[in-house]
């Protein structure tokens, strides 16, 4: 990898080296622009990432239980009420009650919002991935997908 990060101390120079650290550097500065980028094409929906979170994951499955909603969302779990409740106050979801469990679905302004936001901010991050081929896309995805699912360690 080019780009090696590095000081002097006393005349030898101290750098990282390791591909991993140097990843993870690039990946946080990647992830910091794509979050301006993506916060800047959802505010004129009136969205933020976590609400985007919530309508895409709902839209796509109605009827998902409050729970796996939780478990699946990019917002900490002490947001997630807040969240829902905020989303709820909007029109845009509604929360039906089966037995003890919640069951969440988007409301007609909810589906209507979705049908624009969704395919208007998949464009938008895709633009942004256009260095890539569509190949490279793929492969980037999975290695982070497997990423993801190693856990660091706690497999």
């Amino acid at each position: 990898m080019s780009g090696e990060v590095g000081e002097r101390r006393s005349g030898a120079r101290v750098g990282i080296r390791r591909p991993g650290l140097l990843s993870w550097l690039r990946m946080m500065r990647f992830y910091s622009r794509m979050e301006r980028f993506g916060d800047e094409q959802l505010r004129p929906f009136g969205l933020n990432m976590g609400q985007f979170d919530v309508l895409a994951r709902v839209g796509a499955s109605e009827g998902v239980s409050q729970g796996e909603l939780a478990a699946s969302l990019l917002v900490s779990k002490g947001n997630i009420a807040q969240l829902i409740r905020k989303m709820e106050g909007r029109g845009l979801i509604r929360r039906e009650s089966e037995g003890r469990m919640k069951r969440v679905y988007l409301t007609p302004a909810g589906r209507e919002l979705f049908e624009r936001v969704v395919p208007a901010h998949e464009e938008a991050m895709q633009s942004r991935f256009a260095a890539l081929t569509e190949s490279e896309q793929r492969t980037l995805y999975e290695l982070l997908r497997k990423l993801d699912r190693w856990g660091g360690g706690e497999r």
